[in-house]
């Protein structure tokens, strides 16, 4: 693993690999070594950078209260690293959500964008929870949620058959920051991209290609020819 100074920040990350850039962003009951398992074959055809965010690993605690200001972090932490324009963004979860905020507001700064576990925002009853976390890690710590964030993480079989990956999950978490945390939980709970999706498919649900065909072709068409920002 390696450091970087930022501004009197310390950034934790590691850069792996030959190819096209590739940025990897992890969620919020996860840090970096979460991609350990995915490393190995990525490296093989793309320069990889993975990176703790505030107050996870090595990375020092900052005090940023929405999942747009994570993003600018990332963008900052982007030039220090002279990650090139083209570099591709991978998030998964918290990464994925901030992925989008740096697509948003700092779309001319990346490629291509892939997220995976997100949405453009959360309805009312999906906000408590995040809400219950922050308020259990501000009064108690990290540990009174390990036992929730594994229930979020991964189902039941999988947790009976892999205790030795719930075990290092469990171990990789517990030294994240306590109020890190908590705004991350926060910042969660208050997003709402919907206003800024380039464009909507109406009334349709899981298959488009079925329930709005024409609309999806002309999505297709528009964001591979270049022509259009995108569609939720």
């Amino acid at each position: 693993m390696a450091t970087i100074g930022m501004n009197g920040v310390t950034v934790e990350y590691r850069q792996d690999g030959r190819g096209p850039a590739l940025l990897l962003l992890h969620s919020l009951l996860t840090e970096m070594s979460v991609f350990d398992r995915v490393l190995p074959p990525l490296t093989r055809t793309h320069r990889v950078t993975c990176l703790n965010l505030p107050g996870f690993g090595a990375s020092d605690p900052v005090e940023l209260n929405s999942v747009g200001e994570h993003a600018d972090h990332v963008a900052r932490v982007m030039d220090a690293l002279s990650l090139p324009p083209t570099v591709d963004v991978f998030g998964n979860g918290f990464g994925a959500f901030v992925a989008l905020e740096l697509a948003i507001r700092h779309g001319t700064r990346i490629g291509r964008l892939m997220v995976a576990d997100t949405a453009p925002g959360f309805p009312e009853p999906a906000k408590a929870p995040f809400r219950g976390m922050a308020e259990k890690v501000r009064t108690i710590g990290i540990s009174a949620i390990l036992d929730t964030a594994i229930g979020r993480m991964f189902p039941v079989a999988f947790q009976s058959a892999h205790p030795e990956v719930v075990a290092a999950r469990k171990a990789a978490l517990a030294p994240a920051d306590a109020a890190c945390f908590a705004r991350a939980c926060l910042a969660l709970a208050a997003l709402d991209l919907r206003s800024r999706l380039a464009s909507i498919i109406e009334n349709s649900g899981h298959c488009p290609m079925l329930e709005q065909p024409e609309a999806l072709v002309s999505m297709l068409e528009s964001f591979i020819s270049g022509s259009g920002k995108g569609y939720g």
